[in-house]
């Protein structure tokens, strides 16, 4: 009677594993600026949660770049709350009270969750500027019209750039970040939606 060929041993998934390489991982850091740097401490635990510390350092990579493109977004819809003019001036400013609102609240459950990788979450405008895709918010205020454009095209680079990293938190086994991304991704793409629909006739 044959014999059963042995199984292959799976790969270890062991939180103990050398210290990525700058740039290491599945996310190559934008213009090849490492911004999530590794927390902890001798005094803390080795975290071990069932996700390579290689993957981890690629995923809070991919959400820094998510948290500050976020937190641009954030900025100009506030700015254009303050500085739009014109017949649409109440409705305009009341939804962009409520978009920002959500925006800024978001910033903090993406800059959380890379804390709970391990990293530290970057939060200067040094750091944004240098991995932020979306565009800063003009110098001088656009009429209330070109706001909604500008807008619809940040929410739609964010929706982007969020579905990049979808597929490296579900190979890593991360379903909280790629459950994350997917809801910030759901929450853009409506946004951009409603904005969009006040340019057409």
């Amino acid at each position: 009677m044959p014999k059963a060929s042995p199984k292959s041993p799976k790969k270890s998934k062991s939180p103990i594993t050398a210290a990525p390489a700058a740039g290491a991982g599945k996310v190559p850091a934008k213009g090849g600026t490492v911004v999530a740097h590794e927390s902890g401490s001798r005094n803390a635990p080795i975290i071990n949660i069932g996700i390579d510390r290689q993957d981890r350092a690629a995923i809070a990579e991919g959400l820094s770049r998510v948290l500050a493109d976020t937190y641009t977004l954030y900025l100009t819809t506030h700015n254009f709350h303050w500085n739009v003019t014109g017949p649409h001036f109440n409705s305009l400013h009341a939804m962009f009270m409520n978009q920002y609102t959500e925006l800024w609240g978001s910033t903090d459950v993406l800059a959380e969750r890379i804390r709970a990788l391990g990293h530290y979450a970057p939060g200067s405008y040094a750091e944004f500027s240098k991995i932020a895709t979306v565009p800063d918010v003009p110098q001088n205020p656009p009429k209330a019209m070109e706001m909604v454009r500008i807008l619809v095209k940040g929410h739609e680079t964010v929706s982007r750039i969020a579905r990049e990293f979808i597929p490296v938190a579900e190979e890593a086994g991360d379903d909280p970040t790629a459950d994350m991304l997917t809801a910030r991704c759901t929450v853009h793409d409506q946004t951009a939606w409603m904005l969009r629909s006040l340019l057409e006739d």
